[in-house]
């Protein structure tokens, strides 16, 4: 791998493939009573979360606190970010602290590439903008590889707000490398600008693509990153109660799904807009799988970036036994 994880174009498919494998031995830590490994015993990383996000800042926090490296999580509100420092100069800092990993969440798209300029140790994107979230990718494509056991022909469409979805960037690159047949399904307003030429299929009917879809990832409508229009809070839709009828996943259009296709979100989710309660807590729904799965691909990338370069680590894992 590199020494940096900034896009899941930065994957080729045996690095990609190298972090599921990982991913998999590692979750057997999970399974262990005393859930730590000894991989990153003097290691420094840090969590630098310019956005609110608890998912994905504790399953970064856990998985480091599993390999034993020291986790540093700094977050920009009340820090010297809110008076007025700028991104370089707390680079520089950690530069000085002396640390070997950065994960950075940042509202600016390319951020990390940025960071990746400034200091020696390795960053990890958790989301820049509405750049690219590439451990979520990892993340979904191990979630159905553990449900499937492949990835390859897959059929995966993903629904929703494509245009300001950093998750979708990073599972189209990242999916289309591991063999998947992807499909977008958006209202025209919510594509981004040269959609056409990704390596997927566009869908407008949502109807239409599920039937022949093995997995359905559903996206939330990011209304902050929509400038507002009276009381319909968008102007990328007639209303709200219009997108959910057209684009929201019900009981009645699982009911269309294949027997083995799985539902797919990650998170935060508004249940009754995008996606029904009743679907979201059903026994086709992978999400409470995808944010456990979250642990185990992170503690992944880390170890890969920090520590090693094989999938069997040691031959084995460290300590190993049940």
């Amino acid at each position: 791998m590199k020494r940096h994880l900034l896009s899941a174009a930065d994957l080729t498919l045996t690095d990609a493939t190298l972090v599921l494998d990982t991913a998999e031995e590692l979750a057997q830590v999970s399974e262990r009573t005393v859930k730590k490994l000894p991989t990153l015993r003097g290691r420094t990383v840090v969590n630098l979360f310019f956005e609110d996000s608890t998912r994905t800042r504790t399953s970064f926090e856990l998985a480091a606190k599993r390999l034993s490296a020291d986790v540093i999580t700094f977050s920009a509100k009340g820090s010297s970010v809110s008076k007025g420092e700028t991104l370089k100069d707390t680079a520089l800092t950690l530069e000085a602290m002396g640390s070997d990993a950065v994960v950075i969440r940042h509202s600016w798209s390319g951020a990390p590439a940025n960071l990746a300029r400034w200091i020696r140790g390795s960053v990890v994107n958790a989301g820049d903008g509405t750049h690219e979230h590439p451990t979520q990718a990892l993340l979904d494509a191990f979630t159905m590889r553990r449900r499937f056991g492949r990835i390859e022909d897959l059929k995966v469409t993903i629904v929703g707000d494509i245009l300001h979805s950093r998750v979708a960037r990073s599972n189209v690159l990242l999916l289309s490398t591991l063999g998947a047949d992807v499909t977008l399904v958006a209202p025209p307003t919510l594509l981004p600008v040269g959609v056409e030429a990704w390596p997927v299929q566009v869908s407008y009917d949502l109807d239409a693509v599920l039937p022949k879809s093995d997995v359905i990832m559903m996206l939330r409508v990011q209304r902050e990153r929509m400038a507002p229009s009276g009381e319909r809070g968008t102007a990328y839709f007639p209303s709200l109660r219009e997108y959910s009828r057209r684009y929201g996943l019900d009981v009645r259009r699982v009911r269309a799904l294949g027997e083995d296709a799985i539902v797919m979100h990650p998170g935060p989710m508004v249940r009754g807009m995008e996606i029904a309660a009743e679907v979201a807590d059903g026994p086709r729904s992978t999400i409470v799988e995808q944010v456990a799965n979250g642990v185990s691909v992170r503690m992944a990338v880390l170890y890969l970036l920090l520590g090693g370069s094989e999938p069997a680590i040691g031959g084995g894992l460290p300590g190993g036994g049940a």
